[in-house]
């Protein structure tokens, strides 16, 4: 394909990338260089909340550009205290830092959670993660993940990350000894093919931390900011954790992470933590014209609505084509596949003329949707049916 004037040689290779290039996108719809047009329901993988180039943030973008941009971590600044108040007075924590990537945030995690074992247990650092989870792709966050084969991929790995199997109490239980200082786990395990911690699971682990004397560490980078269709996901468990870290959503598509923590947890002294551009005016406002949108008066319930209609539309297709059904929460759901043709209708729904659509397979055998959390009900319509004539044409 004729790239014209773009030279993508010049990138450093790291993925498999089609042959396009995106050059504006507005709410739910990309075009690229050619001028073609694609319905999105990937959106940066859940990071454009209120999908592409949302009014809400081009305004905050325009407004603080012309004020301020970075004086420095080592001073305050007013949008991030405003973000950070927001969030606290949302949410079971007093404590926020802000990062630039939900890795970095976990990253963060990690050193306070091992920090406070000094402290508190004698110096225990051990973290109890779990098979199939993801926390980022720094040295430790890899480590921490139960990707296969990320525990050699950049060996030799970081030490401290047992790993248990998701809603299975008992396998977690077996791990806990005198150096284990936390548990860390997404709620919903996102790269790990959309995979629920059952409520009942995280209220007996939240117990059990309890008993134990351990933190209890929930990284909602890819469910928390209203993805599961509540402003935080352990919000509907009914339980209040240590630490949690966001990312994705937080930002709508800029680069921001968030750190929070109790008070009797967040020990960090001078120096221990920090960042050049962490918590900076520019990225913390769009944060704030993001959970103001996320915030207002009816939205979550329009998130609630779409997620109905998302899966009971799965539901539908699964029961046609004879497929395993559907899984997850809000807008963040995973059509299970009775075959491993993912990748295959990935494929085509991208190539559909004259309009494309973007999907995701993080399984050979399962599609993640996750759209902007304003996505109207008719683009969650039009989704639903190109993807049935794409599983005929594939099939």
């Amino acid at each position: 394909m004729d790239f014209g004037q773009f030279n993508v040689n010049a990138l450093m290779e790291i993925t498999q990338r089609p042959d396009l290039v995106f050059v504006r996108g507005q709410g739910s719809w990309l075009e690229d260089h050619a001028g073609k047009r694609y319905l999105d329901f990937i959106q940066g993988w859940a990071v454009n909340a209120l999908g592409h180039c949302p009014p809400e943030i081009v305004a905050a973008v325009e407004v603080q550009s012309k004020l301020l941009l970075n004086p420095s971590p080592a001073f305050y600044n007013q949008p991030s205290i405003e973000l950070a108040t927001r969030l606290v007075q949302s949410s079971c924590f007093q404590r926020v830092f802000f990062a630039n990537s939900g890795a970095e945030a976990n990253e963060g995690a990690i050193k306070l959670a091992r920090k406070w074992g000094q402290l508190n247990k004698n110096g225990a650092f051990k973290i109890i993660t779990f098979d199939h989870s993801f926390h980022g792709r720094t040295l430790a966050t890899m480590s921490a993940s139960g990707k296969p084969g990320w525990s050699t991929l950049f060996a030799p790995q970081v030490d401290g990350f047992p790993k248990a199997d998701l809603n299975d109490l008992a396998s977690v239980e077996a791990l806990i000894d005198d150096q284990t200082v936390a548990v860390m786990l997404e709620p919903i395990q996102g790269e790990g093919g959309v995979i629920p911690a059952t409520a009942e699971f995280l209220k007996a682990l939240r117990e059990l931390t309890r008993q134990r004397g351990l933190l209890l560490i929930v990284d909602e980078v890819q469910t928390g900011m209203g993805r599961t269709g509540t402003m935080f996901c352990y919000e509907q468990a009914g339980i209040e954790p240590d630490i949690m870290t966001l990312g994705k959503g937080i930002g709508g598509g800029a680069p921001l992470a968030a750190l929070l923590a109790r008070e009797e947890v967040s020990v960090f002294r001078h120096g221990d933590q920090g960042g050049t551009y962490n918590g900076n005016p520019l990225m913390t406002a769009i944060g704030v014209a993001v959970f103001d949108a996320l915030a207002a008066p009816g939205f979550m319930e329009q998130v609630q609505a779409r997620g109905r209609q998302l899966s009971e539309g799965l539901l539908a297709l699964a029961a046609k084509w004879g497929m395993p059904g559907e899984r997850g929460q809000g807008l963040l759901r995973a059509l299970i596949l009775d075959r491993d043709d993912g990748p295959a209708i990935v494929e085509r729904a991208r190539l559909r003329a004259p309009e494309g659509m973007l999907l995701n397979a993080p399984r050979p055998n399962l599609l993640r949707f996750m759209p902007a959390l304003n996505v109207s009900a008719g683009e969650v319509g039009q989704m639903l049916e190109w993807l049935d004539v794409i599983i005929e044409q594939v099939r």
